[in-house]
């Protein structure tokens, strides 16, 4: 009896040891791959972009609603603005192209924000409230509109969520709205099955915090783009729409929820990238300048 009771007692000891050991693996690989997947660039890896491609850059930061609140503006302070938004998950790297183009160097200050969970704006602490993200983003945009004109706001994806409140609540702040693979209408975009579990506190700490604030993000849409179907009427800036249309994240029937809801826009023109998926900001980087251009154009001519 004696000794069947001291070899349970081993395999205990050596079940417990081997538990103990893959939970810290876990942890550790949790960790790692926390640090590898980022989709961020610091302060000084930005600088040294700007010093080795001869950018007049500005890394700022600012307190809004309890959040610290990092943006990157890059060319002359006194030309127009062009402020991008971006989607989920991601931070203002994604726009580093733009940062560098040659065109828009002469024509445009251009600036772009980590939103609220992203980057360098408060990482892995997510802000699901549409709202009270574009709040935080808006003081930016005060103190640039008070300086010059024209401002051209950019949301890409989930950012053109943004990008629209922000025009809703407070048309005075831009002249022209460019959206990218827009999510606007509630309930029209994909849902993985998996998404609602991955938030339980089991799931939750093992994510790396770049897909903590975009699940967050996600699971909150649909109600809070509910909380905006009041307010579309607010637009009156002209609009541009642009979607792959094979887009198989946001689907393309948010184009004609755009038609019935930007009744008030000056200007609605919808462009389908033919056979793009949804990350058409990398597919079709020319097409969006062009449209852009255009836009800045049709401002223009006021």
């Amino acid at each position: 009896m004696g000794k069947k009771i001291y070899k349970k007692g081993r395999w205990l000891r050596i079940t417990s040891r081997i538990f103990i050991g893959f939970l810290l693996l876990l942890v550790i690989a949790c960790f790692a791959f926390d640090q590898f997947v980022q989709f961020r660039m610091s302060d000084e890896e930005l600088k040294k972009v700007f010093k080795e491609n001869n950018v007049k850059g500005k890394i700022g930061y600012y307190e809004s609603h309890g959040r610290k609140i990092r943006f990157v503006a890059v060319n002359d302070d006194s030309l127009p603005a062009l402020i991008f938004l971006h989607g989920s998950p991601s931070s203002l790297s994604i726009y580093k192209h733009h940062f560098l183009d040659s065109t828009f160097k002469k024509m445009f200050q251009v600036i772009a924000v980590d939103r609220p969970g992203y980057g360098y704006s408060g990482f892995g602490d997510p802000e699901p409230s549409i709202q009270k993200q574009s709040e935080m983003i808006r003081p930016l945009l005060d103190s640039i509109y008070q300086l010059k004109r024209p401002v051209i706001l950019v949301g890409s994806s989930y950012g053109s969520s943004i990008a629209s409140r922000l025009v809703m609540d407070h048309p005075h702040l831009a002249d022209g709205l460019v959206l990218i693979a827009p999510s606007l209408a509630p309930g029209e975009e994909k849902m993985y099955w998996f998404t609602p579990y991955i938030q339980s506190p089991v799931l939750y700490w093992m994510l790396p915090r770049m897909f903590k604030s975009a699940n967050t993000e996600k699971l909150a849409h649909k109600s809070e783009l509910e909380k905006m179907l009041p307010y579309w009427k607010n637009i009156h800036v002209p609009v541009m729409y642009m979607q792959g249309e094979k887009d198989e994240l946001v689907y393309t029937t948010n184009a004609a929820f755009a038609k019935e809801h930007l009744v008030n826009a000056k200007s609605l023109d919808i462009t389908f990238f033919k056979g793009r998926p949804h990350f058409v900001p990398f597919a079709e980087k020319a097409a969006i300048k062009n449209k852009i251009l255009e836009m800045y154009n049709q401002l223009q001519l006021k």
